[in-house]
């Protein structure tokens, strides 16, 4: 009742205050193409209840009809606005009104596609009985997507076996920690990561000791060596094709 209290509240004032940077930022995508600046995306939610995202448009028109899932920085879809609004997030700035519906929370797992969730291991299902959220743990550690994903010749088979396994160990583990003040320190930890990226990984990689994460989340949230493929939680292999 309290996270979703905070939610509302919190999402209401988000909107007022960014209204400044809503406004020209959903201009300047109109302009470019006088289109629709908003992209409804559809999303697997909380008991894998689908709903619409709500997310700024940073790609072209029908990008999504390529069939590609997942998007690199180096991503031709993605506009010439796009990658200002990409490259600080605004374009997940809508999402506070998926959170003032109830859709989603202030913090919890990323909400996947449903062509992803079918892949998921029962494990990895362990992340639909919550609700998603604008930010966690593997938002923060992943943030840089993109850049991981520049120059795939298969963006969707390098997700899959790059990032897919981290980010959704680090849901998991979100989920069996979580608890109110938890999620204050990864509100304000995504807005350090803005500032200064290595000092908030750092501190993410103390938090995740502090609950006594493995080894390996704390050297991940570090993300001091460069990602390898891995199996996703609860598959013995690695994921061949996509």
């Amino acid at each position: 009742m309290i996270k979703r209290i905070f939610d509302f509240i919190a999402s209401f004032l988000g909107i007022i205050f960014l209204l400044p940077i809503f406004l020209p930022v959903i201009f300047l995508v109109w302009i470019q193409d006088f289109s629709n600046p908003f992209y409804v995306a559809k999303r697997v939610g909380m008991n894998k209840k689908p709903f619409n995202m709500i997310k700024i448009r940073s790609m072209t028109i029908n990008a999504d009809k390529s069939g590609v899932l997942s998007t690199s920085n180096d991503d031709k879809r993605i506009t010439g606005v796009g990658k200002f609004i990409r490259k600080f997030k605004l374009d997940e700035l809508s999402q506070l009104l998926n959170v003032i519906s109830g859709q989603m929370s202030f913090v919890g797992p990323r909400p996947n596609v449903t062509e992803e969730v079918a892949l998921y291991s029962s494990e990895e299902l362990e992340l639909l009985n919550v609700k998603p959220g604008i930010t966690d743990f593997s938002s923060i550690i992943f943030s840089d997507e993109g850049s991981i994903l520049e120059g795939s010749r298969n963006p969707d088979l390098d997700y899959n076996q790059l990032i897919r396994p981290g980010k959704s160990m680090l849901g998991i583990f979100y989920i069996k920690n979580m608890n109110f003040i938890l999620d204050i320190k990864l509100i304000f930890l995504t807005l350090l990561s803005i500032i200064n990226r290595k000092k908030t990984l750092l501190k993410l990689s103390k938090i995740i000791e502090y609950y006594n994460g493995n080894k390996e989340l704390v050297d991940l949230a570090k993300r001091e060596s460069n990602l390898v493929p891995m199996p996703p939680p609860g598959m013995n292999e690695i994921i061949k094709s996509r």
